[in-house]
């Protein structure tokens, strides 16, 4: 009987022990329901936030990590700039186009555990206002709120504990299409004053995921807020955004599993891409304009035929050709073809060199002078490779005498020269913040936008007239009229180079699934999984 009970005890010991190796077997192989799914999205991209603070910012790198992380008041729909609720779960308009009245959502919780309420959204707003009082051009601390919104917000007003009340001081068309926007994100009062002037290193909203960590120029981490408002969302438990600067290096970085999705991806790469049965290309809708911008107060660029001459001396076809593999098309105008008010009628600049060259003859500059061209160090939806196209516009200009010195550095503080007027030609583009001719000519560039986002120092007074009416005007039909004359301005001052409009592309694992590249390039990632 003795040994009867050791066999036994022998058999069950054994039978516990091999449970317990398949178990941490499953679990180290991946196996079993729990490991299915992965928790962690790694996101390889190829320049680093300039700042957290999405108020405080202009550029996209910093919108794609603080969309995660806060909410606005009204969003966008998937994939489009028409509108839904936000944090604001309803609004009234009133007859006169002056008062808009916000219904809150309740029960929202910022990650600092302080409540969401009518209070926090006036904090915000009066925050901006005060901020900008008495600044202008690059000393402006909130650029954004400046050239959507100027002076125009009269009040913010908490009319009860989850509504709150906007006066203007004129009608304005696009005033809820700006709300939906990435720098208008609802931080936590309680955190701005805590960190201060270190706030945009320590974002603090009401999102999916909140802030862990920030390693310039290396990785974001962000983890999956638990008090999330939207019950099972987000998806993901951690989101990593990493920085890999070469275009190359990043397609590599995702085919070996260092990272999960990529953007800025070759337009050379796309067959690589699709011939891997691990990966899928995902296509964003286009909303962006690429251009060469021509500081109007620097040297012979002051001269409006030297500007049209640098038009006439840029061969696009050629550039489409070369660096687009078809994924873009010329652009003519500051603003692509699908936004309405967009003027088809205006003919572009033909690639005319001899018509280049009589243009600088007739400004007093026979035989050419001498530019810098400032390209981008970091790869952007509406152009994967700025050196490159630096370049091929460099090859152009100097057949007609003028010797172009192509100049770059670091990100940040490319945008801060600008900012401050110091270059001669610069490369730069612009990705749509809301789908509204408004977002392009009036805030890229209106006269009230000098050194914010109109980098060029260009002013017109009759652009500017046309531009301030169009945004009061509640005729649709009528603003269009309005838009397609201030694109024939623009054309004739030739304060730009419209280079292209291009299709941004997106690779990823195969079985990543629910990610929709939004057109703003503003991407809300709590939706997106691994299918299992």
């Amino acid at each position: 009987m003795k040994r009867k009970k050791h066999v036994v005890l022998f058999i069950a010991l054994m039978l516990v022990f091999s449970s317990f190796l398949a178990a941490c077997g499953k679990k180290e192989s991946g196996g079993g329901q729990e490991e299915e799914k992965p928790t962690e999205l790694v996101f390889g991209r190829g320049g680093d936030s300039t700042s957290l603070d999405p108020a405080e910012t202009t550029e996209g790198e910093a919108f794609k990590v603080t969309e995660n992380i806060y909410e606005k008041l009204i969003n966008f729909k998937e994939q489009s700039t028409d509108l839904e609720p936000g944090l604001a779960t309803d609004w009234e308009v009133s007859d006169d186009g002056l008062t808009y009245t916000f219904q809150l959502r309740q029960g929202v919780k910022f990650h600092d555990g302080t409540d969401f309420n009518a209070e926090a959204v006036v904090f915000n707003f009066n925050r901006w206002i005060e901020g900008n009082q008495g600044k202008s051009g690059d000393e402006i601390p909130f650029p954004y709120f400046q050239s959507q919104f100027g002076d125009n917000i009269e009040s913010v007003t908490a009319t009860g504990e989850y509504e709150v009340q906007f006066k203007l001081k004129r009608p304005q068309a696009v005033f809820l299409k700006n709300l939906a926007m990435s720098p208008f994100a609802i931080a936590s009062p309680a955190a701005i004053q805590k960190y201060g002037d270190k706030f945009n290193e320590n974002p603090v909203g009401t999102g999916p995921y909140k802030f862990v960590e920030w390693k310039r120029n290396d990785r974001i981490v962000l983890e999956k807020f638990d008090d999330y408002w939207d019950s099972g969302y987000p998806k993901i438990d951690r989101i990593i955004f990493r920085c890999i600067p070469d275009n190359s290096a990043r397609l590599n970085a995702l085919k070996t599993g260092e990272v999960d999705l990529i953007d800025g991806v070759n337009y050379t790469d796309v067959k690589q891409i699709e011939s891997d049965s691990n990966l899928q290309l995902i296509p964003r809708p286009s909303l962006n304009v690429a251009y060469v911008g021509l500081t109007v107060t620097r040297g012979p660029l002051k001269n409006q035929k030297v500007r049209q001459a640098l038009n006439h001396a840029v061969d696009k076809e050629a550039i489409i050709q070369s660096f687009y593999e078809g994924y873009a098309e010329p652009a003519k105008n500051p603003m692509p073809p699908v936004v309405a008010g967009y003027n088809d009628e205006i003919q572009d600049y033909e690639f005319d060199l001899e018509k280049a060259k009589q243009l600088l003859a007739e400004a007093g500059y026979p035989n050419g002078f001498e530019i810098k061209l400032w390209a981008m160090p970091v790869p952007r939806p509406y152009m994967p490779d700025g050196r490159k196209v630096a370049e091929a516009i460099k090859s152009n200009w100097e057949k007609i005498g003028v010797k172009t010195e192509i100049v770059s550095m670091e990100w940040g503080t490319y945008l801060e020269k600008l900012a401050a007027g110091e270059a001669d030609a610069f490369m730069l583009g612009w990705t749509g913040d809301n789908g509204d001719a408004d977002n392009f000519l009036y805030v890229l560039l209106d006269k009230d936008n000098v050194g914010t986002n109109n980098y060029t120092y260009y002013s017109n007074d009759e652009l500017h007239e046309i531009l301030i009416q169009a945004q009061t005007e509640s005729d649709e039909n009528k603003r269009n009229e309005l838009y397609k004359k201030a694109q024939e301005i623009i054309k004739e001052d030739a304060p730009w180079i419209p280079l292209v409009h291009s299709e941004p592309l997106l690779a990823a694992r195969k079985d990543l699934v629910n990610f929709k590249p939004h057109p703003t390039g503003s991407d809300r990632l709590h939706m997106v999984e691994f299918s299992k």
